[in-house]
Parts: structure tokens; C-alpha cells; sequence
């Protein structure tokens, strides 16, 4: 044997030791206590997560769904040597994304932070409370209110690229909507448009949708969470182009704007109100104009914590009949008030939300036991919430497979569980744009429900689901459109 073979094997040989005799008396009772969960089979240094790394993409969410069938309700895995448990039933979940104690997102987000720093979504501690409150007043209705007028403007582009698809026997509409969605963060987060619809933002579209897949790929490898080992891979390779064209583009805005603010406020004062400042009464203004302007004073963002924030946020008939009743045939930009009056688009969203929430899966970190019924979860274990299955309880919702906007009638909602329905999470560490993204989905389908008649040709059954950031079909989502006679 080489002695180069000889090395590996022996340092391998340590490490499987160390994980199967742990020196830590408490990490003992760790293993000991996560025994008493059923959970498939673990193998030293890698865990559980063996039977991932030969798997396709496409195939990934049919075997997670497979373990949760065999294990449900509540099991453990280990990702390497890192301790995950599993949960699903909203009295569970409530015990904990209730809980100011157990913030902290779980230890599969640090993934994340060359891309994303320790914004919002992946901070802790006094960072994350600091710009929690520093954030929120950005999100005030007035605020969603001249946001309105980009995702107006954005949906029109929308329908004038769908154009080309009428008389289509089938074409796939998710690339349309992801796009025309990217082309929205971008405006309202950076006051800077990307023209994603129009192909001329194409790298950075390239660089977003493969951050995702690498980052997925990267987190059933234990064996590459080391930065300095992935970097040496062709997909780490990729990582660190993508991360040159997203954090470049960002930077660059960042400049940008901070030298315009910079410029006005050289300006002599008017006398518009306190509220006209904030709202912007004149000049549109996005959401890194508004962090810009939270920043002066005796508190302030670095760039590079702003670079962190604004890259955080870029990670049928009846429906049509209520349109019709609002607009009365007008073509005309949506209003804020209009959109709060679409109450049946407002329940089939929760419900497309229901069956197929975005983020399909969210982490928590434990610092501190927690107690979920009989069992004690200990400290330093990392606790996944299957929001899609939480979503599918029988006893919250009956007949759970089945597409029913109804399901949100506030006499229903009034009936169930509260945690049984999170697609934007819940707690303190809840979603805060989840207001702005439901205006912003009420507006691209009113515009598309209002000037197509859209049929769906794909069978639900047929579709089949990809675990990677978010939640998304395999080969997209099949329609056929034809134009509204007005």
C-alpha cells in the first residue's frame, strides 16, 4: 500500500473512531437520547445522508417523502456528525417557533453565508434582533403601497411576453413567472432594474438559480462543507463565479446609491413632512434606499451588512369572475385598495401555498433542551420542520391532497390548529415580507387572469417536485393560454 493510501486510511480510521466512540461523555447521551427516535441507518463520519449523495436531483424529494412515510411523526438523521430531528405536527412545531429561546436557524444555513452573509434570514443573536427592528418599518403599508407600481409595471412586461404563446398547444409558464418575480425583488430591493424578462440580466439569473442547486448538492456532502476542500471541485468553482457576478452586481448598486443619497442630503432641506421622507411622496424608493437612510444616524448598517440584507432578499373561473366584478373590463394598474378587495384570489393562493409552500423545509438550531411531548430534545441538535407535510396533517385538513381555496374561509381557519399553516413560517423569526409577497402574487395574476385564459395540462400527480432552496417542479408547469374577450 502507498504511504499516501496508508495516511488517508488511518486518518479515516480516526475519525470513524471518534464518531463511534465519542470522548464527550455528553455527546454520548446524545447518540443515546436521539436512539430512542426511529431513523434509517447511520454510518461513521457520514451519518444518514449516504443514500443522498448517489441520488439525482429529481429524485431527492420523493426519498425524503419515502423516510417521513416510514418514520413520521417525528424521527432523527444525522448529516455527517451533526444531529437532526424531524418534526411535522403543528403541537410540535408550535412548542418551538413560538419560542424566543431557539432563533437560531439551524447549522445547514451557514452554508449560505458566502452568498448571503449573516443577513436576516441567517443571523443570530443581537445582529439579527438589531436589524429585525431596523428592517420592519421598511415593510409599513405605506411603504407596499408605492411598491404596488412595480410589480404593475413588471406584470404588464409579464403579459406582453406571453403573447407569443397564444395558440401554443402547451408551453411552460414557470420560467415566465420566476423571471418576471426576479425582475420585481430587484426593483423594490434595489431601485435598479435587472430586465430578467428580457434576457439582458441572463448571468444573474444563471448565478441565482445555480447558487440553489450547488448549495443543495453541497448539503448532502458532508464531506464538502469544508470551504477549502469545495473550492477545489468543479462545482466549487462554479460557487465562487456565481458569488463574483451576485455579490459584484450588489456592491456596485450599493455604491450607486449611496452616492445619490449622499447627494441629496448635500441638498438644502425642503419642507416636505417627516412621513413624505420616509414614504418617498415624489421619487419611488426601494427597499436598500430605505435601509440607506435607516442606516444614518447613531446607528448604522456597514455596506457590507447591507450587501448581506438586499442579497437576502432577491434568496380558476371563480377567480376570474371576482376580477371582472373589481376591474369591470378595465385594463387599468392595479390600486392597493383593489388588491386588499381580491379575497378569493387571497384563498387560492394560501391554499397553492398550502400544497406547495415555497421553502418546503426550515432549520432551527438548539442551544438548550426542549421538550416535545415525551421527548427530550438535547442541546446541539438541529431541528427540521417538513413545513410541506405539516401542510398535509389529516386531522387540520381533511382531504389534504385536494385543492380547495375554501379551506381558508375564516370559519376553517378559526377551527385549526394555528401552526398548522406556516409557508412563511411563524414566531418572532417569522417572514417579514410575506405581506409584500402576497401583494405581489395578487397583482401578476390579476394581470394574467384578467387577459388569459390559462389551462393547465399537467396533472397534479404528474408533477414532480425538486427539494432545492425552494420548492419547484422538474420540468416546470405545462398551460395553454388564449386571450380574454373583453
Amino acid at each position: 500500500m502507498e504511504p499516501w493510501t496508508l495516511l488517508i486510511a488511518g486518518v479515516l480510521f480516526i475519525v470513524a473512531m471518534m464518531f463511534l466512540f465519542p470522548s464527550d461523555k455528553n455527546k454520548s447521551q446524545v447518540v443515546k437520547q436521539l436512539n430512542k427516535l426511529p431513523g434509517p441507518p447511520a454510518y461513521p463520519i457520514i451519518g444518514t445522508v449516504l443514500p443522498m449523495a448517489f441520488l439525482k436531483r429529481n429524485e431527492l424529494f420523493t426519498f425524503i417523502q419515502d423516510n417521513i412515510a416510514k418514520y413520521k411523526p417525528m424521527f432523527r438523521t444525522w448529516n455527517g456528525r451533526q444531529p437532526e430531528i424531524h418534526i411535522m405536527k403543528p403541537e410540535h412545531v408550535e412548542v418551538l417557533l413560538r419560542s424566543s429561546d431557539h432563533i437560531d436557524k439551524g447549522d445547514f444555513y451557514s452554508l449560505l453565508h458566502k452568498w448571503l452573509g449573516t443577513g436576516l434570514l441567517t443571523s443570530t443573536g443581537q445582529k439579527w434582533f438589531k436589524h429585525r427592528k431596523m428592517i420592519t418599518p421598511t415593510f409599513h403599508f405605506k411603504i407596499l403601497d408605492n411598491f404596488v407600481e412595480v410589480f404593475s409595471e413588471k406584470s404588464e412586461i409579464l403579459v406582453d411576453k406571453l403573447k407569443k404563446e397564444v395558440g401554443s398547444q402547451r408551453f411552460d409558464i414557470y420560467p415566465y413567472i420566476t423571471k418576471c418575480a426576479l425582475d420585481i425583488i430587484c426593483e423594490t430591493a434595489m431601485g435598479t432594474p435587472i430586465f430578467a424578462q428580457d434576457e439582458r440580466g441572463s448571468d444573474y439569473v444563471k448565478a441565482v438559480y445555480d447558487m440553489s442547486e450547488l448549495t443543495v448538492y453541497r448539503l448532502f456532502r458532508p464531506w464538502l462543507k469544508n470551504d477549502f476542500v469545495y473550492s477545489f471541485t468543479k462545482k466549487g468553482k462554479r460557487n465562487a463565479e456565481c458569488l463574483r457576478v451576485l455579490h459584484g452586481f450588489t456592491k456596485r448598486v450599493i455604491q450607486e446609491r449611496k452616492s445619490q443619497l449622499e447627494g441629496n442630503f448635500n441638498k438644502s432641506p425642503g419642507t416636505s413632512t417627516d412621513e413624505d421622507a420616509f414614504v418617498g411622496k415624489k421619487k419611488r424608493k426601494a427597499f436598500l434606499d430605505l435601509l440607506l437612510e435607516s442606516s444614518i444616524g447613531d446607528v448604522k448598517l456597514t455596506d457590507e451588512e447591507l450587501r448581506e440584507e438586499v442579497d437576502t432578499f432577491m434568496f380558476e373561473e371563480k377567480a376570474y369572475e371576482e376580477q371582472k366584478n373589481i376591474f369591470q373590463g378595465s385594463d387599468r394598474s392595479v390600486t392597493m385598495k383593489e388588491l386588499n378587495e381580491m379575497k378569493y384570489l387571497e384563498r387560492v393562493i394560501k391554499e397553492s401555498l398550502r400544497l406547495y409552500p415555497s421553502v418546503p423545509i426550515i432549520g432551527r438550531q438548539l442551544h438548550s433542551e426542549a421538550k416535545l411531548g415525551d421527548f427530550t430534545m438535547p442541546a446541539g441538535c438541529t431541528v427540521l420542520f417538513h413545513i410541506f407535510n405539516v401542510h398535509r396533517n389529516p386531522e387540520q385538513f381533511p382531504n389534504p391532497e385536494k385543492f380547495d381555496p375554501d379551506n381558508f374561509l375564516p370559519e376553517r381557519v378559526a377551527k385549526r390548529h394555528p401552526y398548522s399553516y406556516i409557508p412563511f413560517s411563524a414566531g418572532p423569526r417569522n417572514c417579514i415580507g410575506q405581506k409584500f409577497a402576497l401583494l405581489e402574487e395578487k397583482t401578476v395574476l390579476s394581470y394574467i387572469l384578467r387577459n388569459y385564459e390559462v389551462t393547465s395540462l399537467d396533472k397534479r400527480q404528474d408533477v414532480n417536485l425538486m427539494t432545492e432552496l425552494i420548492l419547484r417542479p422538474e420540468n416546470g408547469i405545462n398551460v395553454s393560454i388564449k386571450p380574454r374577450n373583453k
